[in-house]
């Protein structure tokens, strides 16, 4: 279908409709060979409280933005590589039903929908292009993903000491790492994660420990592995380029004979049903 439908008009005018709605504040859709599949509503779980949510799922992409207007404005375009994307199914809760979690490299974050049957034919056409856009490129599916952020309800107290209560002057913070609701004194420090961003982020004490420590290893490990290169190196001395007056035969001699020089990864709405 995917393909049947790649270059045709109707496809063109519905990926120009939804540029459209994002306006000048998104990126351009348009790319030859992909195809706009479906579009839906969902409940965003973000820091403060759930939102409702635009999402669009083309055959390599998934776009998600804010709703201004219905059908007509939207604005905070994200656009996410569907190879970069793994699905997990999460219990309900009393606040949310028909939960599951959207996990990427940069960003991981959960989602609802309106329905239990909504939410099987979102991951159903989800994880199909996921797997036909792996096969095409021959990629391995993502293995490390960004923690997503835990909601500042969740808690009032800060969950690395245990002993800190928010309240308005005293602020919530999100470690990076692992995506704990945190106090400042528990996150003070920064540490630079280059899958997330280039610039060094907030990560809670205990996470800056653990990646100093991982930090450190992966440093000793490169240490082992150029240690015999240099010892090599700094070993060698360079022959003076004079040719020696003894003969061959006598330099043989100077070998023993048994020496070795060598070894032998809204609800759904299909537009093609």
């Amino acid at each position: 279908m995917v393909d049947h439908l790649a270059n045709t008009e109707i496809n063109s005018q519905r990926i120009a409709a939804v540029e459209n709605c994002f306006g000048a504040s998104g990126q351009p859709l348009a790319l030859p060979g992909r195809v706009l599949l479906g579009e839906g509503i969902l409940t965003k779980e973000c820091r403060k409280k759930p939102k409702p949510r635009i999402f669009f799922l083309f055959n390599d992409i998934l776009v998600y933005g804010s709703i201004i207007i219905n059908k007509r404005k939207y604005n905070s375009q994200h656009i996410i590589p569907l190879e970069d994307v793994t699905l997990e199914t999460l219990p309900d809760t009393l606040q949310m039903k028909n939960r599951w979690m959207i996990k990427t490299s940069k960003k991981s974050f959960v989602v609802s929908a309106a329905s239990l049957t909504e939410r099987k034919e979102w991951i159903s056409h989800l994880e199909e292009c996921i797997k036909h856009l792996l096969l095409k490129t021959g990629r391995q599916p993502c293995r490390e993903h960004a923690a997503p952020w835990i909601p500042d309800k969740a808690t009032d107290i800060c969950m690395r000491c245990t002993q800190t209560k928010f309240s308005t002057l005293t602020r919530r913070h999100h470690c990076r790492k692992c995506g704990f609701v945190v106090c400042a004194d528990c996150s003070r420090q920064r540490f630079l994660m280059p899958r997330l961003s280039p610039k060094p982020l907030r990560v809670c004490n205990l996470c800056y420990r653990q990646l100093l420590a991982e930090k450190k290893k992966e440093a000793e490990a490169e240490r082992r592995q150029t240690e015999p290169i240099r010892s090599a190196i700094q070993g060698y001395e360079p022959s003076s380029g004079d040719d020696s007056d003894k003969s061959d035969d006598e330099k043989a001699e100077q070998w023993p004979a048994d020496t070795e020089f060598y070894t032998s990864q809204v609800s759904w709405s299909s537009f093609h049903s």
